[in-house]
């Protein structure tokens, strides 16, 4: 397999991913607040929603069957 068809396949593997769980939604460590001496730790949440599952999945479906093109 070539690189055009693994990232392809990753593609379509992620897109079908969040097509299933109807979107996904992960958190990442926030900037530190030092307010009064506390130290307070936040989190960001993010989302990823469907639409882009359902665009990955149709970009890996056009990248795996796209032709090479003969320069």
């Amino acid at each position: 397999m070539n690189t055009k068809n693994i990232i392809a396949v990753l593609l379509m593997t992620l897109g079908i991913v969040v097509l299933a769980c109807s979107g996904l939604s992960f958190t990442t460590p926030g900037k530190p607040i030092d307010f009064l001496g506390m130290h307070i730790a936040t989190t960001v949440n993010h989302f990823i929603p469907p639409a882009v599952g359902a665009l990955a999945l149709v970009g890996g479906i056009v990248l795996l069957f796209m032709k090479l093109r003969s320069v």
